[in-house]
């Protein structure tokens, strides 16, 4: 017995995990934004520095990596392999969002001494990567892919931080 009157039951033959689009959709003002999904499989581990990552380093760097992916917008995570450090995030300059992590560290009262830094895009000028190694970070993880990677890998040696480019961008608006 109907109770409402053109009421009509779909059933999908498919599960919602299935039928999951590839694209990620968002509105904005006067239209819509669409990214390809953030799902990534295996990520390569291209290190392009003259020191290769330890591997505690190495640990806290995927950490971080898997930790940035779920940040906003010129994101930079402070990591350890076990935890954050410091994270900032939605400013208009990737050093900016260095700063805010380091000084969100320092509120916290958390040394980033031996750190890793995690950037969900690539580094588009050395800046940030030397306010990492300033702060104390010994290592960093980017995609790379900036017309200036040749002088942010230049200030990664020349501050013996070892650094990785995954290849992948986690660039979420």
């Amino acid at each position: 017995m109907q109770k409402k009157k053109n009421l009509r039951l779909i059933r999908l033959a498919t599960s919602a995990i299935e039928a999951r689009s590839a694209n990620d959709i968002r509105s904005v003002c006067g239209g819509v934004l669409v990214q390809d999904l953030d799902v990534e499989a295996e990520i390569r581990r291209d290190v392009v520095t003259k020191r290769r990552p330890t591997k505690t380093e190495l640990n806290a760097m995927l950490f971080g990596w898997r930790v940035v992916k779920h940040v906003k917008s010129n994101a930079i995570v402070y990591a350890r392999a076990d935890r954050t450090l410091g994270i900032g995030a939605g400013q208009m300059s990737r050093v900016d969002s260095s700063r805010i992590a380091i000084w969100k560290a320092q509120e916290a009262g958390l040394s980033l001494k031996g750190s890793a830094v995690a950037s969900d895009a690539f580094f588009p000028f050395p800046d940030g990567l030397i306010a990492a190694a300033d702060a104390g970070a010994t290592c960093a993880i980017q995609p790379g892919g900036s017309v200036r990677d040749e002088d942010v890998i230049a200030a990664a040696n020349e501050h013996s931080m070892a650094m990785i480019f995954t290849g992948i961008r986690h660039f979420r608006h």
